[in-house]
């Protein structure tokens, strides 16, 4: 359609180039023909260069009529047109959703005015009831009753019209959950409904079993949503299979399959669970639609699996998902999930994971809803990547990471895996897969397939008043404290052709520094996907030239200690360094999940505060524990387990030696993990004594105290101001914490290590005090500063005092730090001049580069 570009009499922002054209009278309509040319130039260059416009002139001869000037303006009004476009678009979909979410939003309110009320009329009817039992009793000293509830069986499932009648019977059950009152509904602590939030969520409140239920928006399509939930496996992370045994129309337009599945274990303390169920598939009237799902009982026990005796079956009450379309495109979700996990079976420590309506919440309801909406806003485009990697890839890498981590901690026999002889202690269990065949099709070096099998460690053990997202954090963060690099490199080195197997690997010295290199997260930031690279060095001059360097692929959740998580997890596996798609992986890692709620903490503001530098060990005297409660009590509230499960490759003859070396390995990991627990849980520190900062140092109040005087015995002035000084105590080691300069101290080893620093010094080497008792001094400094360390330091130790001179160093997760000066004394009590306890280092005015 031919169209003006600008009206011949109106002001606009080109007014002047208007007016010109105006004037000049060379101002022509557009044909049709000239409108197509311009926005098929359009497509490809929205704001194209003067030089452009005039190469557009000269190559397309129906626009030679037509004046850059005018053509120009097209441009600038055709841009506005489809800024505004967009914005009108934007804002069309963001009152559907605002318009979706009210009616979501209104329907919970009025489910929840119905509860109310039926709540009341119970409450009076027991009322009532009481009255006459009162009565009774009043003229009747012996009162006989009997309370019966009303068992439900399943019929038995033998033929299609037993089994209609069962998912009709189902699908009335699940809506009455969904959107009724058949189950007393609470809020899921930690979750707080809107429109900028992920949904509604609620768990049960005395019902049989656990439950829970939650109702969110998504952009999709009805169909779509029903074919990703039904693949279980993709989304519930603990979902080892699912198997359809039968699937046949229902008459009414549905379909009932009957259903097989497993799930794993989270631990190596209980058995796995599996299901036997019957599933629904039905449109409504309302064009709604509906897929339910419920346990069969009776003749239809199921399968019988050969590893039948490795798994409990469980019972899964009427749940489904309720999907309704919206209008304008999208579909408003309900979701319920109601289970009976026979908790029976497993350890009593651990039946709190078993008989929680919020474990339930957390690891099935509300993934399924955030993996949909994941899906939704990748396919939007909305979801951005690193590495070039596909959305879809991705996710395939995290599944393959949980999947095979599960397997390691399961270690089922229809795997291939079987048990090995243990030395007699029963901390860790060695089992051997044989069977194990990991190949990658891209490049058939780079498999498991030559090798003997593949080994597990593993072993779980119960923390008390550990945080699990602190604990998890730590680990991921400062991995030289717990990992051995030498057994990194031994299975990284069997993902490459020609590689060294144990225990003749190249000699290699590691830096202990990692690099985390993001690579995607979902879109809540519950769980990111990363790859870590390990700095490696050759220490055979032949090799000097050869990067020794170990990356791993890496997957992290549940590290935000206010998010409402299930557990937190570390799990990773050595990759290649050109990372293909189907790299073979074998993950190992750490779990670490809470046993009781966390609504029902004491403490919620003491967790919520904990941070990794430890500041609160500091932080002396009552003040900084305002709600601790006694060490039992926190303890109590804060148990969790951790299981720990690590793989490794090896050959048919080094089976033994890798078995020894793969039991050592996991109980000096145990070790290390314990020590780092035993750190950041409140009830290891002694606030009102300070801390012991490690093994022989004297308490954080004393050391202060020894660094401060020591710096005015040999420097002369004061280091701290001259009031904290002269109070003493608690103000000094405050006082020394919260100093702007860096202060650390090193022991007098032959290879000094840190045994202290403030929060400044924490800051600039980015660790934190348990970390910090293995970072060495010379580890900060490059190669010329280590240099001109090595001249100052008999100065230092001769004359108690040494400057240095403004330079670079490193901290430990090889960022590059600037300091305009650095001062060192030697520091030891008052009077005892001779008797040296450590050296201080204060760096002045330091940055990162």
């Amino acid at each position: 359609m031919a169209m003006m570009a600008v009206a011949p009499h109106r002001e606009s922002s080109s007014g002047s180039i208007n007016k010109h054209l105006t004037d000049s009278g060379k101002y022509v309509r557009y044909t049709t023909e000239q409108v197509e040319a311009l926005e098929r130039v359009y497509a490809e260059c929205p704001k194209p260069s003067s030089l452009r416009r005039q190469q557009l002139i000269r190559e397309c001869p129906i626009l030679c009529n037509i004046e850059p000037k005018q053509i120009k303006v097209w441009f600038q009004n055709r841009r506005c047109r489809e800024k505004q476009r967009k914005e009108a678009s934007r804002l069309q979909t963001v009152n559907r959703k605002l318009t979706a979410m009210n009616k979501l939003l209104m329907e919970e309110n009025d489910r929840l005015q119905k509860q109310v009320s039926q709540l009341v009329c119970e409450n009076a009817y027991m009322r009532q009831q009481l009255q006459t039992v009162n009565a009774s009793a009043a003229t009747d000293g012996s009162c006989d009753s009997v309370v019966t509830t009303p068992q439900h069986s399943l019929r038995d499932a033998n033929n299609p019209a037993g089994l209609l009648s069962i998912a009709e019977e189902t699908l009335a059950e699940f809506l009455s959950k969904a959107t009724g009152t058949a189950v007393d509904w609470v809020q899921m602590p930690g979750m707080k409904p809107g429109p900028d939030s992920v949904g509604i969520f609620a768990i049960s409140q005395s019902c049989s079993g656990v439950a829970a239920r939650a109702c969110g928006l998504v952009s999709l399509e009805p169909t779509k949503i029903a074919e990703i939930l039904k693949d279980r496996p993709s989304w519930f992370r603990d979902c080892r299979s699912t198997e359809v045994f039968t699937m046949f129309p229902a008459g009414n337009g549905g379909t009932i399959e009957l259903v097989y599945s497993q799930t794993y274990a989270p631990t190596t303390l209980a058995p796995a669970r599996d299901f036997w169920t019957l599933r629904y598939t039905k449109t409504l009237e309302n064009g709604s639609l509906v897929i339910c799902e419920r346990s069969l009982s009776g003749s239809g026990a199921g399968p019988s699996a050969t590893a039948a005796s490795q798994f409990v079956r469980a019972e899964m009450l009427p749940s489904g998902y309720l999907i309704r379309p919206c209008e304008g495109g999208g579909s408003i979700i309900h979701i319920v999930d109601h289970l009976n996990l026979e908790a029976w079976s497993v350890p009593e420590v651990l039946r709190p994971l078993y008989e929680s309506s919020k474990v339930v919440a957390q690891k099935i309801t509300i993934a399924a809803l955030r993996y949909v909406r994941q899906i939704a806003q990748e396919t939007s485009g909305e979801v951005v990547y690193g590495l070039g990697r596909q959305p879809a890839v991705l996710r395939t890498f995290s599944q393959r990471l949980n999947r095979g981590f599960n397997d390691a901690v399961n270690g089922f026999n229809d795997d291939g895996w079987s048990m090995m002889a243990s030395d007699g202690a029963e901390d860790v269990i060695i089992s051997v897969n044989s069977t194990k065949n990991l190949t990658s099709t891209s490049n058939p070096a780079n498999s498991f397939a030559f090798l003997g099998g593949i080994l597990c460690a593993k072993a779980s053990m119960l923390l008390q008043n550990v945080p699990p997202a602190v604990l998890v954090r730590f680990l991921r963060e400062h991995r030289s404290e717990w990992a051995d690099f030498n057994v990194d490199a031994y299975s990284a080195a069997s993902l490459k052709a020609g590689s060294y197997a144990y225990p003749g690997m190249r000699p290699t010295r590691f830096t202990g520094s990692q690099i985390i290199m993001p690579l995607g997260h979902t879109i809540e930031n519950e769980e990111m996907l990363e790859v870590i690279r390990l700095e490696g060095h050759s220490l055979v001059q032949e090799d000097a030239f050869v990067s020794r360097d170990i990356h791993l692929l890496q997957i992290c959740s549940g590290i935000d200690e206010n998010a409402v998580g299930s557990c937190s997890e570390l799990v990773f596996a050595p990759i290649d360094e050109m990372f293909p798609d189907d790299a073979p992986l074998l993950p190992s890692g750490f779990r670490v999940i809470p046993l009781d709620s966390k609504a029902k903490d004491t403490h919620d503001a003491l967790n919520t505060n904990r941070t990794l530098d430890l500041t609160s060990s500091l932080e002396v005297g009552p003040a900084t524990y305002p709600s601790a409660p006694d060490a039992s009590s926190s303890g109590q509230n804060l148990r969790s387990v951790l299981t720990i499960a690590f793989q490794f490759p090896f050959e048919s003859n080094l089976q033994e030696n890798v078995a020894t070396m793969a039991m050592q390995y996991v109980r000096s990991v145990i070790s290390s993990v314990q020590r780092v627990a035993m750190a950041i849980s409140p009830s290891g520190l002694s606030p009102s004594l300070g801390p012991k900062l490690s093994p022989g140092s004297p308490e954080a109040l004393t050391l202060a105290q020894w660094i401060c005087q020591s710096y005015s015995y040999y420097i002369g002035g004061e280091l701290l101001s001259s009031d904290d000084s002269s109070t003493g105590g608690e103000a000094v080691l405050k006082s020394l914490w919260h100093h702007q300069d860096a202060i650390l101290c090193c022991s007098l080893k032959s290879l000094p290590v840190f045994i202290f620093a403030n929060q400044a010094g924490l800051d600039m080497l980015e660790t934190t005090l348990v970390a910090l008792q293995d970072i060495t001094l010379d580890r900060i400094f490059d190669e010329s500063g280590r240099k001109a360390l090595c001249g100052d330091f008999a100065k230092l130790m001769q004359e108690g005092l040494a400057y240095l001179a403004g330079g670079i160093c490193m901290s430990t997760m090889g960022r590059h730090v600037s300091f305009e000066q650095a001062v060192a004394w030697k520091v030891h009590a008052a009077g005892e001049e001779s008797n040296v306890h450590c050296l201080a280092f204060s760096f002045v005015n330091w940055s990162f580069v």
